[in-house]
């Protein structure tokens, strides 16, 4: 029962005209062996087919990340394994029959090593994006060099001794 509530409210913040337009999120996985300039191209390629077929609401732009698990894929020179990918995701506002042709746009393109698409809500995907940004502020603070942290806290210690 609480699933079909949660569904109901989602699809309330959904506009509905004609054709169903739901919001959709496409998370995808790029091969890691493509070049920096590949990675760019195959994100623009996908990106292109949903803005053509749909508006877009927040996106992620692709990033290396490992994976949890090894995703193994049947080609024609065999199989191959992948144990890292770059990770991209788009969030966008289309209907069904435009969401399908996205859907088989990405699992045409051999560049795209796995994709998962989720029914979401355009706050949702906003969210998101602000998360992505919290978390790469808190990581440049992370990152920030030991020297600058030596002189903070002899400045501190020269405070507390006078």
């Amino acid at each position: 029962m609480a699933r079909k509530q949660a569904v109901g409210e989602m699809e309330d913040e959904m506009v509905a005209v004609g054709d169903a337009v739901r919001v959709y999120e496409l998370g995808f996985h790029l091969d890691p062996e493509l070049g920096a300039e590949e990675v760019k191209k195959a994100y623009q390629a996908v990106r292109e087919v949903i803005g053509t077929k749909s508006t877009i609401v927040a996106e992620g732009e692709p990033q290396t990340v490992q994976l949890a698990y090894t995703i193994s894929r049947q080609e024609t020179s065999g199989r191959r394994d992948f144990n890292s990918a770059y990770f991209c995701w788009i969030a966008y506002e289309t209907s069904t029959d435009h969401h399908t042709e996205i859907l088989a746009a990405a699992n045409a393109d051999k560049r795209v090593v796995r994709f998962i698409d989720l029914l979401t809500t355009k706050d949702a995907a906003r969210h998101a994006v602000e998360i992505r940004e919290f978390v790469a502020k808190a990581q440049e603070h992370v990152d920030e060099p030991e020297a600058t942290v030596d002189v903070e806290l002899d400045a501190a210690l020269q405070n507390v001794a006078v």
